[in-house]
């Protein structure tokens, strides 16, 4: 599989450009700002960018969208209880006090379970509620991207309007640390580091 690690926008978000080697067939994951640097990486790797994949709605992950799809015509993915929850009233209010390009809406809308098809690399939609409603991590083995639901030391935030400590440490205990310890773990943002495992988080995570 094609992957490369950007680090983008006013907020440091890791970003991630995937794809098939064998269909040239791309996405992007979480592209939260510098779009130019993002379909630099795509032209790089020769893709065509089919799907733009949300880990969640937050618009430092986000703010990306409307430029990429723009761009080349990229479908946006977002789990659907993070779209309902975006679409309740007062949240994007709320969430614009970042002064971030909101998103346009989901093109597709997936759930717990479904795989992403990019050319022949599947991704394992992993519903991970937390720190939003419609927090998802994306497997396609050995490769976990985490999105804010777990960092490398740490776990993502929960006094957001949607979030809730409970859910987070349960699916994170339930869902992703019953996955092989060399399991590599790609998270949003690179507080304790870009990246890690498993096994790592599972024995010293601070929070868990």
């Amino acid at each position: 599989m094609i992957l490369e690690q950007l680090i983008v926008g006013t907020m440091d978000v890791c970003c991630y450009v995937v794809g098939c080697e064998k269909t040239g067939k791309g996405a992007v994951i979480d592209p939260g700002g510098d779009e130019d640097k993002i379909l630099a990486s795509v032209k790089k790797h020769g893709l065509d960018l089919e799907y733009i994949l949300l880990t969640h709605g937050h618009p430092d992950h986000v703010c990306g969208n409307r430029k990429l799809k723009e761009a080349t015509g990229a479908k946006i993915v977002m789990h659907t209880d993070e779209a309902a929850f975006l679409a309740k009233p007062g949240i994007a209010e709320y969430f614009s006090m970042l002064g971030l390009e909101p998103s346009p809406p989901a093109d597709i809308l997936i759930k717990e379970g479904d795989i992403v098809s990019v050319g022949e690399e599947k991704f394992k939609v992993i519903h991970t509620p937390g720190h939003t409603p419609g927090g998802i991590c994306l497997y396609n083995a050995p490769n976990l991207f985490t999105g804010d639901t777990l960092f490398a030391g740490g776990i993502g935030r929960t006094d957001f309007p949607g979030g809730s400590t409970e859910q987070l440490l349960t699916a994170i205990r339930s869902k992703l640390f019953v996955l092989p310890a060399e399991t590599v773990v790609w998270p949003g943002h690179g507080y304790g580091g870009c990246h890690s495992t498993i096994g790592i988080e599972a024995k010293s995570n601070p929070f868990l």
